[in-house]
C-alpha cells in the first residue's frame, strides 16, 4: 500500500515543501531496490536521514544507494568506524552511523561537513540513527523504516525543505498512484 501526502507552507522568510509517501517493501531486495533508485536519481548535496529499529534495513538501503551510484566497493555498516566514505561512484557517498554515540560525541564528528559539502566534495550523505542528531540540515529526505505488520518492511519517506529531490521515478518502480 502506498500513500502520498503533499503540503506546502510558506512565510516571508521561509519556504518549505513537504512530500511524504509510504511504500511497502516486501523483502530485502525491495529495500535495496529503493536505495538503488535513490542512488541513481538524487543530486549532489543530498542528505538521507535514516531512522528505524535494529534490523529494519537502514544499512541495506544504503547498500542500494551505493549500487545506484555505481560504487563497487562493499558498503558496510560504519557502526564502529562511525563514518565510511566511498568516492568511486557517480557521486561520493558518505555513510554515517550514530548508533553508538551520545549527543556530545555526535557533535565531535562534525556531520554537517558532509551535508554542507564545504570540506568534502558534495555527494550523498546517508546517516543511520539520524534521530540522534542535535540539528538537521535545512533540506533532507527522512526515511523511517519499520517492520510491516503483515510481512517485510514499511518505508515512510518525508521530503523536508527545498531539496532538489526527484522522487517521481518511484511512481513507476513501486506503482504509486498519482
Amino acid at each position: 500500500m502506498v500513500q502520498w501526502q503533499v503540503a506546502a507552507a510558506s512565510s516571508l522568510r521561509l519556504k518549505m515543501a513537504l512530500l511524504s509517501l509510504a511504500i511497502s517493501l516486501l523483502d530485502h531486495q525491495a529495500t535495496r531496490r529503493l536505495g538503488r533508485i535513490l542512488g541513481q536519481s538524487l543530486p549532489a548535496g543530498s542528505t538521507v536521514l535514516l531512522e528505524g529499529n535494529l534490523g529494519t534495513g537502514k544499512t541495506t538501503l544504503v547498500q542500494g544507494i551505493g549500487e545506484g551510484l555505481g560504487i563497487r566497493e562493499p558498503i558496510v555498516s560504519p557502526t564502529f568506524t562511525l563514518i565510511n566514505e566511498y568516492t568511486e561512484g557517480r557521486l561520493p557517498l558518505y555513510h554515517l552511523d550514530l548508533y553508538r554515540l551520545q549527543a556530545e560525541e555526535i557533535e565531535s564528528i562534525y556531520p554537517e561537513i558532509y551535508w554542507e559539502g564545504v570540506e568534502v566534495p558534495p555527494g550523498i550523505t546517508a546517516i543511520e540513527w539520524a534521530q540522534r542528531l542535535l540539528y538537521k540540515p535545512s533540506n533532507y529526505l527522512d526515511i523511517q523504516l519499520d517492520h510491516a505488520v503483515e510481512r517485510g518492511r514499511q518505508a515512510n519517506i518525508l521530503l523536508v525543505g527545498e531539496g532538489n529531490f526527484d522522487l517521481g521515478i518511484l511512481n513507476s518502480e513501486f506503482r504509486i498512484p498519482t
